[in-house]
């Protein structure tokens, strides 16, 4: 028996192994443009490489990710809005259909390793905005086409969490307290004997 429980746990190892390359070779990392990254020669206004050709090359399924090797001279836009695409520039675009993935860096030069996951099925747009969209207008855009492939891994068909929203003020509380109720009572009791009192002190005097 111990030798026949040891056969099926390393049978449950290996499938489970198996399945996890399985699942790992469902998806695949693309490096855009292959070699020459995403890059663009400002003095020669050229692109490092004709994208549209690189991802004509290219099968693209939903959890495959785009690796871009590039650096703060050029942006990197997504978008799902053809308009917005054919205008090389996204300043008027809508947050549903339009992201940019390294917005706000300062530094010039400075090299970066953007990884942008397909998670939308069909026509996905891609171009750097820099310069006004001189860039784009000079090659710097592509789109692809995304399969449903092995669809979506768990890591990535999760919804975001909820924003966080402050908790309700909550209303004052009174809290009943027998005793101190008893004592002022008694002390508006004790007052109106007084009261009384005196009166009847008043009325023998006269």
């Amino acid at each position: 028996m111990p030798a026949a429980a040891a056969i099926w746990r390393n049978l449950a190892a290996a499938a489970t192994f198996a399945l996890l390359v399985a699942t790992a070779a469902a998806y695949t990392n693309h490096t855009v443009g292959g070699e020459p990254g995403w890059f663009f020669n400002a003095t020669a206004n050229t692109s490092s490489a004709n994208f549209s050709d690189w991802a004509a090359s290219q099968t693209f399924g939903l959890g495959d990710y785009l690796i871009f090797i590039t650096n703060t001279n050029q942006t990197v836009i997504q978008t799902f809005n053809l308009t917005t695409y054919d205008a090389c520039n996204a300043d008027d675009a809508s947050d549903d259909d339009t992201f940019e993935y390294n917005g706000g860096n300062a530094a010039f030069g400075e090299r970066l390793t953007i990884p942008v996951p397909l998670t939308h099925e069909g026509l996905n747009y891609f171009f750097s905005d820099t310069d006004d969209g001189v860039q784009c207008v000079n090659g710097m855009r592509f789109a692809v086409d995304v399969k449903h492939g092995a669809g979506l891994p768990p890591s990535l068909s999760q919804p975001p969490p909820p924003p966080y929203t402050s908790p309700p003020q909550s209303p004052p509380v009174t809290i009943y307290n027998p005793s101190a109720n008893r004592a002022l009572r008694t002390s508006a009791s004790m007052h109106q004997a007084a009261c009384v009192l005196s009166l009847l002190a008043l009325v023998l005097l006269f």
